[in-house]
């Protein structure tokens, strides 16, 4: 099951079956609007069995996805967790040793934006760089989960590109304020459910700049699982339904490539994984007035 938040006098949710999105709330009056409000109320179930007799619902429920601009599959998540040096080819081409346990940083929720929107960077902030990421969104409330229950909690998988300020990041010495400008966190295009992805460990990741691969790997190179890395963050904080954990990066990010590749004005970034989908945003770097 592939569910997206989409525009229609405000965020609407949706399922997207085939080309088509089921307007759910169209549909199912009884449903909330937004994806956010479905994970919160536990009602997943109810959706997929209205995706499952889709063919007996009127036609004029359906949309064209063409025709629609598509919000992150969450709108507002209580909290983005990200994992750094989460893939031993980043470690390699850092020249550290793979962690031995994950590690951990907050990316401010206001940084969040659509699959198709604009990439925006402000004023003054250079050395901005993509990181293309396997997102997982959680789905019901956890705390000190076991990792053998750890998919349990698991919402579903959404593809994420983890936007950097590196001057920023290392001129500040931690990472938060250069990670969490507002637009630095594209997310989407739709949560797709976990049964949708069978084993989440072999997943084909790619990271495009302005047409040309630049990061190219699967979640096979992964040095924790989604499970270890769900069952570790919910052992210091609780997990809610809608939080978004961001789950790391392959090599061949712009500033460990040589030369040093970042993004500018017109730069057009595509993050691609296996079995999800593809977000494609557009940068735009405003003069200062």
């Amino acid at each position: 099951m592939k569910l997206v938040n989409f525009k229609q006098a405000g965020p609407r949710a949706g399922a997207l079956i085939g080309d088509r999105v089921l307007d759910l709330a169209a549909a199912a009056p009884f449903l909330p609007d937004t994806v956010d409000s479905i994970l919160c109320r536990g009602i997943l179930q109810q959706i997929r069995n209205i995706v499952d007799n889709a063919a007996e619902i009127d036609r004029a429920h359906f949309l064209p996805a063409s025709s629609l601009e598509l919000y992150p599959p969450v709108l507002r998540p209580g909290k983005i967790v990200c994992l750094g040096l989460n893939y031993a080819g980043h470690a390699r081409e850092q020249g550290r040793e793979p962690p031995d346990h994950p590690i951990i940083f907050a990316k401010a929720p206001t940084a969040l934006t659509g699959p198709y929107d604009d990439i925006v960077i402000r004023p003054g902030v250079e050395q901005v760089d993509a990181e293309a990421e396997l997102a997982v969104i959680v789905g019901r409330e956890g705390t000190m989960i076991p990792e053998d229950e750890a998919r349990g909690y698991i919402a579903g998988f959404a593809a994420f590109n983890d936007v950097s300020a590196r001057r920023i990041q290392r001129g500040d010495k931690q990472w938060f304020r250069g990670k969490s400008f507002d637009t630095f966190a594209p997310c989407g295009p739709c949560l797709v459910t976990p049964d949708e992805i069978g084993d989440n460990a072999g997943l084909r990741i790619v990271q495009r700049l302005n047409g040309a691969v630049v990061q190219e790997s699967t979640t096979a190179d992964m040095i924790f699982g989604v499970e270890r890395i769900v069952s570790f963050i919910s052992s210091a904080m609780t997990l809610m339904p809608g939080d978004i954990i961001a789950t790391g990066t392959p090599a061949g990010v712009g500033l460990y490539r040589d030369p040093q590749v970042f993004l500018g004005d017109g730069d057009v970034v595509e993050v691609e994984i296996e079995r999800i989908g593809l977000l494609r945003n557009r940068v735009r770097a405003p003069e200062r007035d």
